[in-house]
């Protein structure tokens, strides 16, 4: 009886909206049910994106991937082949590279938490003023500085500023999917867009970056290097500065990266300007003015605390690790492992066709069996790797790139997908704060890139015990056998890890429906706690 008592006047302290209107006991029930059906249909309307909205938003997110899908494939080849710089010193350039990346994760929420609201939004000053030096920085990551013992410092410091940039983009276009809606169904489906066209985007760079630069790594330079190759194998591996050049491979190589850098960075312009003519951020709509935002420490803390977050967090950081260790040493194990050095390009392009053309299907298939269910999808790359790892073959790793194309798009969508309806949890539990959003967002950026950085920097570094020779066609058998664990052994192990954390992830389609439910009717009644006690701020929800 008491919590029935408070329901009148926690309806009364609505501004403009008096208690006996809002609940009068001789109301009959199919007025209640056609004003609550009334007022649903208003606000989905509200909430409606348009296609071109939604495409927008996703064109807006497709140079970071362009470029992030070229830096995946090719940057360690690149390093090894091109700039000849050693694996060690290349596991150096990746793993500072994404810790930076990944601590300016933090630093960019901290700040982005803090920013006041502009007549263009919160979140798009930051992604209108990283945008140009990431282009910068981005070229300069692939050129060949004309000098040779300073090299390791040059890609050091300008692939650490790319992925210190990216973060200051990703973070506010990740968190903006929460000011686009609070219809969780048409996030869902602006997530849908946003990572079918990732994935083209994706597929776009990593086409035009191996058309482009496949010349640099074909079969044919290596009769011409062939002598350099043998007398110098033994001191390549340890000493870069004494390293006699190829001249005419590593001009024809310098000038084809350069291009392809030149090509992929322009397109920045045309998605950041596609980005802010056609998108239209919301403040959040569950706000009252009496909300305080919530401290960035304090709002770290409760994430950290969180347990559905934490498991969501852990579970992708190692499928996200294993993906791109796949990424990162493709183009190698085909080059060196499995005798596919004139196919390479090809069967990246594959991966990333099968991944844009399956989103639509993964999109169906969370919607009608569940987000849970489809992460099983993740795992189908498994056997078909390993079974290239063992037989490698031209035809069988068509049907790998094919397969692992699929695993990706589910790995890509579904942490996208999942992490609304964590953060929408977490709004049910503290409905009297805002500003959390980028919060989420940011440390969970941060978790995946360092965990992909110590994979990455670890992969590179086994490489470099294992005997890589840079510039060398030839590799020892310790070398391919590294290449073939981490190929295949190691990015199984992390899925089926993360799977296993996954089962315990707590959020069901059942209780997603709940919270989207219970903040509607939040939403809808937006009591003002000017005039609640301090108990009843505590258990409105």
């Amino acid at each position: 009886m008491a919590g029935a008592g408070r329901v009148p006047q926690l309806l009364g302290g609505l501004p403009g909206n008096p208690a006996r209107r809002l609940y009068n006991v001789q109301e009959t029930s199919q007025q209640q049910e056609q004003s609550a059906r009334g007022s649903a249909e208003e606000l989905q309307q509200e909430d409606k994106l348009s296609i071109g909205s939604k495409l927008c938003y996703a064109i807006g997110g497709a140079p970071n991937q362009m470029a992030g899908s070229a830096t995946a494939f090719f940057l360690q080849i690149y390093l090894l082949d091109i700039a000849q710089i050693t694996p060690f010193h290349a596991s150096l350039v990746l793993f500072i590279g994404k810790a930076c990346g990944a601590v300016a994760d933090p630093v960019a929420g901290f700040f982005i938490s803090k920013s006041k609201w502009t007549k263009i939004g919160r979140l798009m000053p930051w992604m209108l003023g990283c945008t140009p030096f990431t282009i910068v920085s981005y070229f300069f990551m692939w050129y060949l500085p004309p000098f040779v013992v300073g090299r390791v410092a040059w890609y050091l410091t300008f692939f650490s500023l790319f992925q210190a940039l990216t973060t200051l983009f990703q973070v506010p276009y990740s968190a903006l999917t929460m000011f686009l809606s609070t219809d969780q169904k048409e996030r869902d489906s602006a997530t849908a867009y946003r990572t079918a066209v990732e994935v083209l985007a994706t597929l776009i760079g990593a086409a035009l970056q191996g058309q482009i630069v496949a010349s640099a790594h074909a079969a044919g330079h290596c009769s011409a290097n062939l002598i350099v190759n043998t007398t110098e194998s033994s001191s390549s591996a340890h000493n870069t500065s004494g390293l006699p050049e190829p001249v005419d491979f590593l001009s024809h190589g310098r000038k084809v990266y350069v291009f392809a850098a030149g090509v992929i960075g322009g397109v920045y312009l045309i998605g950041i300007i596609v980005l802010f003519i056609g998108v239209k951020e919301k403040d959040d709509p569950y706000a009252l003015n009496s909300d305080k935002t919530i401290p960035f420490f304090k709002g770290l803390r409760l994430t950290m605390k969180y347990g559905p977050y934490v498991k969501l967090t852990a579970a992708f950081l190692l499928i996200s690790t294993a993906v791109q260790l796949e990424q990162g040493n493709f183009v190698l194990f085909c080059t060196h492992a499995a005798d596919l050095r004139n196919h390479f390009q090809n069967l990246v392009l594959i991966i990333l066709v099968s991944a844009a053309v399956s989103i639509p299907f993964w999109q169906w298939f969370l919607q009608h069996f569940g987000k849970k269910t489809a992460a099983c999808g993740i795992s189908w790359m498994i056997p078909f790797t390993v079974l290239l790892v063992t037989i490698p073959n031209l035809a069988l790793a068509y049907v790998v790139a094919f397969v692992s194309g699929l695993s990706i798009a589910a790995s890509l969508l579904l942490p996208w997908s999942m992490l609304p309806d964590v953060v929408d949890h977490f709004r049910l539990l503290n409905p009297h704060s805002k500003g959390h959003e980028t919060i989420f967002y940011s440390s969970y950026v941060f978790f995946t890139k360092m965990s992909a950085g110590i994979g990455l920097g670890i992969s590179a570094l086994s490489l470099e015990l294992a005997g890589y020779r840079t510039g060398t066609c030839k590799q020892s058998s310790s070398v391919i056998l590294t290449l073939k664990i981490l190929i295949g052994a190691v990015p199984a192990i992390l899925i089926l890890t993360g799977l296993f954390i996954l089962l315990f992830y707590p959020i069901t389609e059942k209780s997603r429906k709940e919270t989207e439910y219970a903040l509607e009717t939040l939403r809808k009644n937006h009591p003002s706690t000017d005039n609640l006690s301090e108990n009843d701020e505590n258990t409105l929800v």
